[in-house]
């Protein structure tokens, strides 16, 4: 059932009055729409903002599968928008005329430019579209139908990949949805051609990538293939989303790249509790949308998903090369591609991931093990919020621990809570051995060893979820930047010794790397702390040094470097 939209509720309808029209007016241009007209369509590109100054307008969920849904009717002083137009994504409702209607459409661009020039306007205009946007989640408007069984490993795949990125979908299962059943039949007589991805606009994908998914939905726009930005950031976790907000609110031009989605690990901390300014806490999915709707409105754009292959050091501007060959062009490169979780040295770990190994723990992945044993391995922050979050829904977590104490690399508030939890056991000096499964490939028991005592167990668990420690994402960066031993990205005077100064006389760049204009800040930089908040600090300060950068560029300073090769490699220094 759709939840219900109240259309009194001013934060998310505000309703202008004529004098503000009048300030808005400015930003945008007339336009009259006939009774019956649609605004847009969903699936479509929409104009932009519309604000009614007559008539009405009918605002209608569509499905991929043909439903018609009435949201809300909307009035004169009302605007017809959703967080979408500020990004020129496809839009996820219908929106026609109800009689004649004389509308001002304000253009993405120049919406930001409500936001910069009118904020007491612009501050009521966003609160509303991230309202709308919640609501079209909770509601699965206009976004794709995933068609098969809600626990298939490849549904919950899709549904994380979709979730992760806050868009709307819908899980439709054969076994009790006879419209699902008929598609099943007409289009995926093959098991291996599920789940069925059904698209806004009639597309029909067969077990897709996330990628195809992605390209399908228009979900990555790719506009400045021929521009050359100020600032190329990869990586859209708490750095990268922090660089873009302070740089995009500066006048840089900000491009941002994702080979996942928005929030990094910190998207999969169920509550934040020692984050500034959030006494009660904040989900890091909550915290990294909000970040990612700022950007949008100071102007950086958003190419997520995008995977980005390689960085060319050696051109200028400098070069980045997606996956499918495409490039993109930027005179500084911000690496905040961050850390990914370590796997488990286990031969056969690969053959249980999404079939009850996890990386990840949303209520996706919760709902799956409701009054279930689970085991989570892991003794940092991220697996106390894990275990945490999942204790309502688990019947009994297995906290599993190499270490000899939580105390070692865990908060005391996240320690207090665990040991408060009835539900949940530390099994500390443990490591996980051994995983066992079922013909179909699902996990059914796992066993592991105490490290002290050599005592081994074994227990029917379908559920493990894996936070351990952190392997820079750098992959891409071989051959280009200097990295540790460890393949985190260096920075600062130890490797620019030999690098021309962007500024005659100037300190080295604390954060910048062995390649002038090439910065690093996050879990991906060597000797950072990694914590949310030193993320953000730090995605802070590098904008500070892209200026410094970028002004003695244009001043025609020195910008040759060596090769990562000819550097030395440091050690990272300890962060206890």
């Amino acid at each position: 059932m759709m939840p219900k939209v109240d259309p009194s509720d001013e934060r998310m309808f505000p309703k202008f009055s004529g004098a503000e029209i009048d300030r808005l007016c400015r930003f945008g241009y007339q336009q009259r729409y006939s009774k019956g007209q649609p605004l847009f369509l969903t699936g479509e590109i929409a104009s932009g903002m519309f604000l009614l100054k007559s008539g009405r307008a009918q605002v209608t969920r569509r499905d991929p599968l043909g439903h018609l849904a009435p949201i809300v009717e909307e009035t004169a002083g009302d605007f017809v928008a959703e967080v979408e137009q500020l990004s020129g994504r496809p839009a996820l409702v219908d929106v026609h005329a109800v009689d004649d209607i004389e509308a001002v459409v304000i253009r993405a661009e120049n919406l930001r430019g409500v936001m910069i020039a009118e904020p007491e306007l612009g501050d009521r205009i966003m609160r509303a579209l991230i309202l709308r946007r919640i609501f079209l989640i909770e509601a699965g408007a206009g976004g794709p139908a995933l068609i098969g069984s809600e626990d298939a490993p490849d549904v919950v795949r899709l549904q994380g990949f979709l979730a992760r990125n806050a868009y709307p979908y819908q899980v439709l299962d054969p076994a009790r949805d006879r419209e699902a059943a008929d598609l099943i039949d007409k289009y995926a007589p093959d098991p291996s051609d599920l789940p069925l991805a059904v698209c806004p606009k009639g597309t029909i994908l067969k077990n897709p990538s996330e990628a195809d998914l992605a390209r399908a939905l228009g979900m990555v726009r790719r506009d400045g293939r021929d521009r050359t930005y100020d600032v190329a950031i990869v990586g859209a976790g708490p750095a990268g989303l922090a660089t873009a907000v302070y740089a995009a609110s500066e006048g840089l031009s900000i491009v941002v790249f994702d080979a996942h989605a928005f929030g990094g690990q910190a998207g999969a901390s169920a509550r934040i509790e020692n984050y500034l300014g959030f006494p009660t806490g904040i989900s890091g999915r909550d915290l990294a949308g909000r970040a990612y709707v700022q950007a949008q409105k100071f102007g950086a754009e958003m190419a997520i998903p995008s995977a980005i292959a390689r960085l060319d050091c050696d051109q200028n501007p400098l070069m980045l090369e997606f996956a499918d060959g495409a490039l993109t062009k930027a005179s500084a490169v911000v690496i905040a591609s961050g850390a990914r979780y370590r796997r488990l040295d286990i031969p056969n770990l690969s053959e249980f991931e999404g079939r009850g190994v996890w990386y990840w723990a949303s209520p996706i992945e919760a709902r799956l093990c409701r009054r279930e044993e689970i085991v989570l391995v892991g003794g940092g922050n991220s697996a106390g919020q894990a275990a945490v979050f999942l204790r309502d829904y688990a019947a009994k977590i297995w906290l599993v621990v190499r270490g000899a104490s939580l105390s070692e690399s865990m908060s005391q508030y996240l320690i207090d809570r665990i040991h408060a939890a009835s539900t949940i056991e530390v099994l500390t000096n443990t490591e996980v051995i051994a995983l066992c499964g079922s013909p179909q490939r699902q996990l059914e028991r796992i066993r592991w060893r105490n490290r002290v005592s050599g005592e081994e167990t074994e227990r029917q668990v379908r559920h493990m979820f894996l936070f351990l420690g952190a392997e820079p994402e750098s992959g891409w960066l071989h051959g280009c930047v200097s990295l540790d031993a460890k393949g985190f990205v260096q920075t600062g005077a130890s490797v620019q010794q030999a690098i021309p100064s962007a500024i005659d006389g100037a300190e080295p760049l604390s954060l910048q790397s062995s390649i002038p204009g090439v910065f690093a800040v996050g879990d991906v930089r060597s000797g950072s702390v990694k914590r949310v908040g030193a993320a953000i600090g730090e995605g802070a300060e590098v904008v500070a040094q892209l200026h410094t950068y970028l002004t003695g560029k244009a001043k025609g300073a020195a910008v040759c470097a060596p090769s990562a090769a000819e550097l030395p490699t440091v050690s990272p220094p300890s962060t206890r």
